[in-house]
């Protein structure tokens, strides 16, 4: 390849300083022998709420962090569009998420596997979840200790998140201290990527201890444009920067890192896609690829909301100036209290039918409530349980709007369009129910407000779902890992038809794992700067 004065070359371009390129671009520049470029579409990580736990409220609707994504009008939904924040900003969703730390369950793996990914079983990621991992607790048989990533027990006492722990209990759920371990059935707390009280995103973690390393160059506010092609070999990004259109070679590999949905979007604006799709936006077809954007998955949540009958709930703290400077007080002198509350601070995970192997559904408890998530919270003391299907059947797509690198992608994720999903839900709402009319929390209870006691049939559940089911933000399987003619890469992680391409995400999920995504994109980065690594030799 040759080079010239105006267009610099890398051993390896990333796409996209997220969850997984932030690891990729530690990782790959760590022995000093790789020239590696970092792109970011969004600006450096310096807004204080991204550091701050709570913060992820502050930043659910800040558009110089988030793209601020919106899905196609969703019939499962009686046609409400849904919502889809997704980082724009150093460490990409890692900096905005709700900082929960869950990998899913064994069985998620090893269902890979068996679906013919070779190497990604649970026996074969645990190392990789483990040498990412610093376990506040130390290491043992399923965590590791040192690792780059932070991992935290939580830092409040809070009377209700150990209520609904308890009430679980009582509606016979097992007590489960560590959702990361043997099992995931139960009740438990959560840990969080945090450290010290403060959020510890791949940009944190991984990224600000290799930005000195000189064979590492970053550039933010860089949108990617293309993929640049000899043939069908990538050798190079174009990106687009202040105004000004630049490129970058690679002499070794191109690694897109850009998300479920950001990802697929820039290899269909490449000329990697379904066909018909590419030829309607006047895209030159380097490969007809139409699983690219295919497969889309995510989890969605149902939110039953009750009101407090004592005020030890955020809304009091927010609504109270005294106890609001109070927070700010003990966050700066300890960084304890409210402001860490993240995303979840109690849960639980359980089957809806015995039939099933493992837990279908996750609940994510949260001793505050409001209409809908990122806007104020209600002025009455009130609290939040979310109910999660883990595994859904529902399957949808991207596609990109124009051939404007800018324009967001069409987003339909096809929620509840099977009877297992809907099922999931109403079973799942009743559950929690249960739970929530445990003996522990009947002295929190007031009642509850949203559905409200009128709900109770199965069809006003349904309805129910319908009218307010939203996103838990865990979108995957667009650029899926498998052997089939739809799957995008292959067990090492290349784009199936193309060298020197790979996509190291969420999107190459064969399916949706059983919670929470972001230790799973950081496991799958760790693995690939492995593969990478071996490959280059």
């Amino acid at each position: 390849m040759n080079n010239n004065n105006e267009t610099p070359e890398f051993d390896y371009i990333i796409v996209g300083a997220g969850s997984a390129g932030c690891v990729l671009a530690n990782r790959l520049s760590a022995d000093g022998k790789h020239k590696v470029l970092l792109l970011e579409a969004g600006p450096k990580d310096k807004n204080i709420w991204i550091h701050v736990p709570l913060g992820y409220g502050k930043l659910f609707k800040e558009k110089t962090v988030n793209w601020m994504y919106q899905t196609e009008p969703e019939p499962g939904l009686n046609g409400r569009q849904v919502f889809q924040p997704r980082g724009k900003v150093l460490g990409g969703s890692s900096s905005i998420n709700g900082l929960l730390y869950v990998r899913g369950q064994h069985e998620d793996y090893d269902r890979w596997r068996q679906l013919g990914n070779t190497g990604w079983g649970f026996d074969d990621v645990l190392p990789y979840f483990k040498k990412a991992e610093d376990q506040c607790r130390g290491g043992d048989e399923y965590h590791g200790a040192g690792g780059p990533l932070p991992v935290s027990d939580w830092r409040h006492d809070d009377p209700l998140s150990e209520a609904f722990v308890k009430a679980a209990v009582e509606a016979g759920l097992p007590y489960n201290p560590d959702f990361n371990g043997a099992t995931q059935e139960g009740a438990g707390f959560f840990q969080t990527t945090t450290r010290g009280g403060r959020r510890a995103s791949t940009a944190v973690a991984y990224l600000r201890p290799a930005l000195a390393r000189g064979n590492l160059k970053v550039e933010t506010s860089a949108l990617g444009q293309r993929v640049l092609f000899e043939g069908r070999r990538a050798v190079g990004v174009e990106y687009r920067q202040e105004g000004v259109l630049r490129k970058a070679l690679a002499r070794k590999e191109v690694l897109l890192a850009s998300g479920a949905y950001n990802s697929p979007q820039l290899l269909q604006l490449s000329g990697v896609g379904p066909a018909d799709l590419l030829k309607q936006h006047g895209i030159d077809v380097v490969l007809d690829a139409p699983g690219v954007g295919n497969d889309l998955q995510d989890h969605m949540q149902v939110r039953i909301v009750v009101r407090c009958a004592q005020k030890v709930t955020l809304n009091d703290v927010v609504n109270s100036p005294l106890r609001r400077v109070w927070a700010g007080v003990q966050y700066a002198a300890s960084r304890k209290g409210a402001l860490t509350i993240a995303a979840g601070t109690s849960g639980a995970f359980f089957k809806t039918s015995p039939r099933l192997a493992s837990p279908d559904i996750q609940i994510h408890f949260i001793p505050f409530s409001t209409d809908k998530m990122g806007e104020k919270l209600h002025d009455f003391s009130g609290f939040t349980a979310h109910v999660c299907q883990l595994r859904p059947e529902s399957r949808g797509w991207l596609r990109i709007r124009s051939a404007d690198p800018s324009a967001p992608p069409k987003i339909h994720i096809n929620y509840l369009a099977t009877e297992t999903d809907r099922r999931a839900f109403v079973d799942g709402l009743k559950t929690l129910r249960k739970i929530l009319a445990a003996p522990a929390l009947k002295p929190y209870s007031a009642g509850e407000i949203h559905p409200g006691s009128s709900v109770t049939s199965d069809d006003d559940l349904l309805e129910f779902c319908r009218q307010n089911g939203s996103t838990v933000y865990h979108p995957t399987s667009t650029c899926r890992m498998g052997n089939d003619p739809l799957a995008v890469v292959d067990q090492r992680l290349k784009l199936r038809g193309i060298e020197a391409l790979r996509v190291v995400d969420a999107s190459i999920m064969p399916d949706l794992v059983s919670g929470n995504t972001n230790a799973p994109t950081i496991m799958i980065a760790e693995k690939a700067s492995d593969m990478i690594l071996q490959d280059a030799r």
